[in-house]
């Protein structure tokens, strides 16, 4: 069975508790990795100005504490497999409904399983759609 390492288990803990819910059971049927739970002023910053997120400081959903959002990956990562990221994101959502949890993925910002209409793709991206 898959498991996290600690590092994942370190951003994980950042995360709004049903973020870690989801993941803790998606990582018993699938392997992932997280890279970034919590994302702290200095990281939003670079992360807007490179252009890996489309909000800057402090209006992101990883900036808050805990976190709304966490950025997540098959593990091994090949950022270039469009095919087994869109297989996880399937994944992911059938489990979170499964689990009662609303989450949306960056592939489809209006969650209407329409994985193409969107033109800003954050494949790793996964937040809650619901205050908690």
């Amino acid at each position: 069975m898959p498991s996290f390492s600690a590092r994942s288990i370190k951003e994980l803990q950042t995360c709004n508790p049903k973020l870690q819910r989801l993941f803790n059971e998606v990582i018993s049927h699938y392997d992932c990795t997280i890279i970034c739970g919590f994302r702290g002023e200095q990281a939003q910053h670079e992360a807007f100005r490179s252009g890996r997120s489309k909000l800057d400081w402090p209006h992101g959903k990883h900036n808050r504490f805990p976190s709304m959002a966490v950025d997540v990956m098959p593990f091994p990562i090949r950022w270039n497999d469009e095919n087994r990221l869109r297989h996880f994101i399937g994944f992911v959502q059938a489990t979170a409904i499964q689990m009662g949890i609303k989450v949306r993925s960056g592939h489809d910002w209006d969650n209407d399983m329409d994985l193409d209409e969107h033109t800003f793709k954050d494949g790793p991206h996964w937040e809650l759609i619901e205050d908690c």
